[in-house]
Protein backbone atom coordinates (compact mmCIF):
# COMPACT_ATOMS: atom_id res chain seq x y z
CA UNK A 1 0.00 0.00 0.00
CA UNK A 2 2.55 2.22 1.24
CA UNK A 3 4.38 1.45 -2.60
CA UNK A 4 1.16 2.35 -4.67
CA UNK A 5 0.83 5.87 -2.35
CA UNK A 6 4.82 6.44 -3.37
CA UNK A 7 4.45 5.29 -7.14
CA UNK A 8 1.12 8.23 -7.00
CA UNK A 9 2.92 10.90 -5.00
CA UNK A 10 5.74 10.96 -7.62
CA UNK A 11 3.58 10.88 -10.71
CA UNK A 12 2.05 13.99 -8.75
CA UNK A 13 5.42 15.57 -9.21
CA UNK A 14 6.54 14.27 -12.27
CA UNK A 15 3.40 14.93 -14.47
CA UNK A 16 3.42 19.29 -13.75
CA UNK A 17 7.37 19.07 -14.78
CA UNK A 18 6.86 16.59 -18.10
CA UNK A 19 4.14 18.68 -19.12
CA UNK A 20 5.74 22.03 -18.32
CA UNK A 21 8.88 20.95 -20.13
CA UNK A 22 6.71 20.25 -23.10
CA UNK A 23 4.95 23.19 -22.87
CA UNK A 24 8.41 25.06 -23.04
CA UNK A 25 9.53 23.10 -26.00
CA UNK A 26 6.66 24.00 -27.75
CA UNK A 27 6.70 27.77 -26.43
CA UNK A 28 10.09 27.98 -28.30
CA UNK A 29 9.07 26.27 -31.34
CA UNK A 30 6.78 29.04 -32.41
CA UNK A 31 7.23 32.03 -34.60
CA UNK A 32 5.15 35.25 -34.71
CA UNK A 33 6.19 36.04 -38.07
CA UNK A 34 5.29 39.43 -39.76
CA UNK A 35 5.77 40.82 -42.83
CA UNK A 36 4.63 42.80 -46.12
CA UNK A 37 3.68 41.45 -49.64
CA UNK A 38 4.56 43.51 -52.71
CA UNK A 39 4.62 43.01 -56.29
CA UNK A 40 7.95 42.11 -57.58
CA UNK A 41 7.87 44.45 -60.68
CA UNK A 42 6.90 47.88 -59.17
CA UNK A 43 7.08 47.06 -55.47
CA UNK A 44 3.97 47.59 -54.96
CA UNK A 45 1.77 46.36 -51.64
CA UNK A 46 -0.51 43.58 -52.52
CA UNK A 47 -3.99 44.04 -50.45
CA UNK A 48 -5.71 40.34 -49.50
CA UNK A 49 -3.17 38.31 -50.25
CA UNK A 50 -3.98 34.86 -48.61
CA UNK A 51 -1.14 33.25 -46.86
CA UNK A 52 -1.65 29.72 -45.35
CA UNK A 53 0.08 27.37 -43.16
CA UNK A 54 0.54 23.81 -45.50
CA UNK A 55 -0.77 20.54 -43.72
CA UNK A 56 -2.28 22.79 -40.84
CA UNK A 57 -6.08 24.41 -40.85
CA UNK A 58 -4.59 27.65 -40.06
CA UNK A 59 -3.85 31.03 -42.47
CA UNK A 60 -4.45 35.04 -42.62
CA UNK A 61 -4.93 37.62 -45.70
CA UNK A 62 -2.62 40.60 -46.20
CA UNK A 63 -4.29 44.05 -45.31
CA UNK A 64 -4.46 47.09 -47.66
CA UNK A 65 -1.33 47.69 -47.24
CA UNK A 66 0.17 44.36 -47.80
CA UNK A 67 1.20 43.52 -44.22
CA UNK A 68 0.31 40.55 -42.49
CA UNK A 69 0.92 38.62 -39.30
CA UNK A 70 0.72 34.65 -38.62
CA UNK A 71 2.04 32.27 -35.78
CA UNK A 72 3.62 29.58 -36.91
CA UNK A 73 5.93 26.75 -35.99
CA UNK A 74 10.00 26.25 -36.81
CA UNK A 75 9.94 24.54 -40.05
CA UNK A 76 6.35 25.51 -41.58
CA UNK A 77 5.77 25.51 -45.23
CA UNK A 78 3.73 28.93 -46.17
CA UNK A 79 2.26 29.38 -49.34
CA UNK A 80 1.38 32.76 -50.67
CA UNK A 81 -1.06 33.02 -53.03
CA UNK A 82 -3.07 35.94 -54.59
CA UNK A 83 -5.21 36.38 -57.78
CA UNK A 84 -3.21 37.31 -61.26
CA UNK A 85 0.34 36.06 -59.21
CA UNK A 86 2.16 33.15 -59.35
CA UNK A 87 2.02 30.86 -56.26
CA UNK A 88 4.90 30.92 -53.61
CA UNK A 89 5.76 29.01 -51.13
CA UNK A 90 8.67 29.33 -48.10
CA UNK A 91 9.69 27.48 -45.65
CA UNK A 92 10.93 28.60 -42.13
CA UNK A 93 14.18 27.52 -41.14
CA UNK A 94 14.18 24.86 -38.30
CA UNK A 95 16.94 26.22 -36.50
CA UNK A 96 15.44 30.16 -37.01
CA UNK A 97 16.71 32.24 -33.57
CA UNK A 98 13.93 34.57 -31.86
CA UNK A 99 10.21 34.20 -31.69
CA UNK A 100 9.44 36.82 -33.87
CA UNK A 101 10.60 37.35 -37.31
CA UNK A 102 9.76 39.73 -40.53
CA UNK A 103 10.10 39.74 -43.99
CA UNK A 104 9.04 41.08 -47.42
CA UNK A 105 7.57 38.71 -49.78
CA UNK A 106 7.68 39.22 -53.47
CA UNK A 107 5.05 37.86 -55.97
CA UNK A 108 5.91 37.76 -59.54
CA UNK A 109 2.85 38.42 -61.98
CA UNK A 110 1.03 35.34 -63.48
CA UNK A 111 0.60 36.46 -67.19
CA UNK A 112 -2.37 35.10 -68.76
CA UNK A 113 -3.33 35.45 -72.70
CA UNK A 114 -6.75 36.42 -73.38
CA UNK A 115 -8.29 36.13 -77.31
CA UNK A 116 -8.85 39.21 -78.29
CA UNK A 117 -12.48 40.90 -78.38
CA UNK A 118 -13.14 42.59 -81.73
CA UNK A 119 -16.15 44.96 -81.56
CA UNK A 120 -17.84 45.46 -84.52
CA UNK A 121 -20.79 47.98 -85.66
CA UNK A 122 -24.66 46.92 -85.12
CA UNK A 123 -25.44 45.45 -88.76
CA UNK A 124 -28.16 47.15 -90.67
CA UNK A 125 -31.74 45.36 -91.72
CA UNK A 126 -30.22 44.69 -94.61
CA UNK A 127 -26.98 43.32 -93.75
CA UNK A 128 -28.86 40.85 -91.25
CA UNK A 129 -30.84 39.32 -93.65
CA UNK A 130 -28.29 38.53 -96.34
CA UNK A 131 -26.16 36.62 -93.56
CA UNK A 132 -28.48 35.07 -91.93
CA UNK A 133 -29.55 33.59 -95.74
CA UNK A 134 -26.00 32.55 -96.39
CA UNK A 135 -25.45 30.88 -92.98
CA UNK A 136 -25.05 27.35 -93.49
CA UNK A 137 -26.79 25.61 -90.34
CA UNK A 138 -24.82 22.05 -89.53
CA UNK A 139 -27.39 18.87 -90.51
CA UNK A 140 -28.63 17.42 -87.63
CA UNK A 141 -28.67 13.55 -86.62
CA UNK A 142 -31.96 13.08 -89.15
CA UNK A 143 -30.86 14.91 -92.24
CA UNK A 144 -27.61 13.12 -91.45
CA UNK A 145 -29.20 10.17 -92.07
CA UNK A 146 -31.99 10.55 -94.62
CA UNK A 147 -28.76 11.82 -96.75
CA UNK A 148 -27.15 8.66 -96.30
CA UNK A 149 -30.35 6.39 -96.89
CA UNK A 150 -30.79 8.16 -100.30
CA UNK A 151 -31.27 6.52 -103.73
CA UNK A 152 -27.90 8.05 -105.09
CA UNK A 153 -25.78 6.75 -101.74
CA UNK A 154 -27.81 3.63 -101.44
CA UNK A 155 -26.55 2.92 -105.62
CA UNK A 156 -23.20 4.13 -104.78
CA UNK A 157 -22.83 1.63 -101.97
CA UNK A 158 -24.23 -1.06 -104.12
CA UNK A 159 -21.50 -0.42 -106.89
CA UNK A 160 -18.83 0.01 -104.31
CA UNK A 161 -19.54 -3.42 -102.70
CA UNK A 162 -19.45 -6.93 -103.50
CA UNK A 163 -22.46 -9.30 -104.42
CA UNK A 164 -23.12 -11.02 -100.87
CA UNK A 165 -23.85 -14.55 -101.31
CA UNK A 166 -27.48 -14.35 -101.83
CA UNK A 167 -26.80 -11.79 -104.37
CA UNK A 168 -24.09 -14.55 -106.29
CA UNK A 169 -26.64 -17.46 -105.59
CA UNK A 170 -29.42 -15.76 -107.65
CA UNK A 171 -27.29 -15.41 -110.29
CA UNK A 172 -25.44 -18.02 -110.82
CA UNK A 173 -29.54 -19.45 -110.83
CA UNK A 174 -30.74 -16.99 -113.32
CA UNK A 175 -28.08 -17.39 -115.95
CA UNK A 176 -28.47 -21.55 -115.72
CA UNK A 177 -32.08 -20.87 -116.34
CA UNK A 178 -31.24 -18.75 -118.88
CA UNK A 179 -28.82 -21.19 -120.61
CA UNK A 180 -32.00 -24.45 -120.05
CA UNK A 181 -34.40 -22.30 -121.42
CA UNK A 182 -31.99 -22.59 -125.27
CA UNK A 183 -30.36 -25.87 -124.78
CA UNK A 184 -30.14 -27.58 -128.03
CA UNK A 185 -31.02 -24.52 -129.59
CA UNK A 186 -30.08 -21.00 -130.76
CA UNK A 187 -30.54 -18.73 -127.64
CA UNK A 188 -33.48 -16.67 -128.59
CA UNK A 189 -32.34 -12.78 -129.14
CA UNK A 190 -34.42 -9.94 -127.55
CA UNK A 191 -32.98 -7.36 -129.83
CA UNK A 192 -36.83 -6.73 -130.89
CA UNK A 193 -38.76 -7.52 -127.54
CA UNK A 194 -39.89 -3.86 -126.31
CA UNK A 195 -40.33 -6.03 -122.97
CA UNK A 196 -36.54 -6.79 -123.05
CA UNK A 197 -36.07 -3.26 -123.87
CA UNK A 198 -38.07 -2.08 -120.66
CA UNK A 199 -36.25 -4.52 -118.49
CA UNK A 200 -32.60 -3.47 -119.76
CA UNK A 201 -33.63 0.48 -119.63
CA UNK A 202 -34.38 -0.36 -115.94
CA UNK A 203 -31.52 -2.47 -115.28
CA UNK A 204 -28.89 0.03 -116.60
CA UNK A 205 -30.42 2.64 -114.13
CA UNK A 206 -30.43 0.39 -111.16
CA UNK A 207 -26.49 -0.11 -111.96
CA UNK A 208 -26.87 -3.83 -112.69
CA UNK A 209 -23.69 -3.66 -115.07
CA UNK A 210 -21.61 -1.81 -113.23
CA UNK A 211 -18.47 -3.84 -112.40
CA UNK A 212 -18.59 -4.51 -109.10
CA UNK A 213 -15.31 -6.16 -107.01
CA UNK A 214 -15.32 -9.64 -105.82
CA UNK A 215 -16.93 -11.43 -109.06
Amino acid sequence: MKKILLYFLFLSFLVPVVAKAQFETYKDSVVQLYGVVMSADSLKALPSVSIVVKGRNQGTISSEQGVFSIPILRGDVIEFTSVGYKPKLVTIPKNLEGNQQSMIQLMVEDTVYLPATIIKKRPTREEFERDFVNTKVPDDEQEIARQNLSERNLRALMAAYPRDGREATNYYLKQNAQKYYSAGQLPPQNIFNPLAWAEFIKAWKRGDFKNKSGN
